[in-house]
């Protein structure tokens, strides 16, 4: 599904922040050959990042007026990706902003105005649209393998990257959100929210209850104060069921498992059978996504995810959102 034709290698490509994920960007776009700058508050850390991987260290000023740069990746803490992508946006430069795109319903939808204005490329990052077993999973789903879907469920846990402005729910759950609307097409119709805050007033756990407009039922668990790693997707249908498990090696990601189900005179009746796993390419999520952003500024075509997917996630956080005191 991801495009992979061959990049013009003229476009440049400025990376804004030099944290973890920002230095994952970085040095990608220099292996795809489109690095162009690099940016942060921090000159020491951008000239190494420079060093390391090529390109310029520039301020984010001097970056938004430099007319070599045609596009711009944004990875900062979410709370100044808003008045950075709109500033972006106003230098006539493309956009791809990290996930979330904002921490507020509002802030988002300045971003998606924006953007919609002055048509440029505008991309949010949800990386895991562009993994190849969610890739294959969603092509079983679109074509009929699994059934008619009746529910999906994800488990995103683990421990650590504690942050002061966002907690679990919107840290953690935008990855799965963007994944369930992708596969049932469909934004939800309800959705309900439980947290617990156990380190301060933030929640360190939380759960999503979804329900779609086809009747398609989902389940978010997020967790970043959890003793162990896990990273499932399951969907449930008439037919099968699979599962999408990102800490399997390759050849166990997805799974499809045709279990049994029917009903006679002693009631429901099952009969479990091993899976099928499917053969999927290998391949880096991040550089399939950045691939694709490239494609979209030389073709024009829309984003697979556009930042009007990053408002539709955050509108969805924002109603399961659990306060606490």
């Amino acid at each position: 599904m991801t495009d992979r034709a061959a990049l013009t290698p003229d476009l440049k490509i400025a990376v804004v922040g030099c944290g973890v994920w920002g230095g994952n960007h970085i040095r990608t776009l220099a292996g795809l050959g489109a690095l162009g700058a690099v940016c942060d508050r921090n000159p020491d850390k951008a000239n190494a990042m420079v060093e390391a991987n090529g390109g310029v260290a520039l301020s984010f000023e001097d970056m938004l007026a430099d007319e070599t740069i045609d596009g711009v990746v944004l990875a900062l803490p979410p709370h100044e990706h808003a008045e950075a992508a709109l500033a972006v946006i106003a230098a006539g430069k493309h956009l791809f902003v990290e996930k979330p795109i904002a921490l507020s319903v509002e802030d988002a939808r300045r971003v998606v105005d924006a953007a919609e204005a002055s048509r440029l490329t505008a991309m949010t990052g949800h990386v895991l649209r562009y993994h190849p077993a969610f890739e294959a999973l969603a092509d079983l789903v679109a074509g009929g393998q699994l059934g008619e879907i009746r529910y999906i469920h994800s488990h995103r846990l683990g421990l650590g990257r504690f942050h002061s402005e966002n907690d679990a729910l919107w840290d953690i759950a935008p990855h799965d959100l963007s994944l369930i609307m992708a596969l049932t097409g469909e934004r939800p119709v309800e959705v309900h929210g439980e947290g617990s805050a156990v380190l301060n007033h933030l929640s360190d756990f939380a759960h999503l209850h979804l329900r779609f407009p086809s009747g398609v039922k989902s389940h978010v668990f997020t967790s970043r104060l959890n003793p162990y790693r896990e990273r499932r997707l399951t969907v449930i249908g008439s037919k099968a069921m699979a599962v999408f498990e990102d800490m399997e090696p390759w050849d166990r990601k997805l799974a499809v498992y045709h279990h049994e189900v029917w009903e006679d005179e002693n009631g429901f009746q099952s009969k479990m059978v091993d899976p099928e796993y499917i053969a999927i390419d290998e391949g880096m999520p991040l550089a399939s996504e950045l691939r694709h952003f490239l494609h979209c500024i030389e073709t024009g075509e829309t984003p697979r995810t556009p930042v009007a997917d990053g408002l539709a996630v955050i509108e969805i956080l924002s109603q399961g959102t659990v306060r606490h005191d």
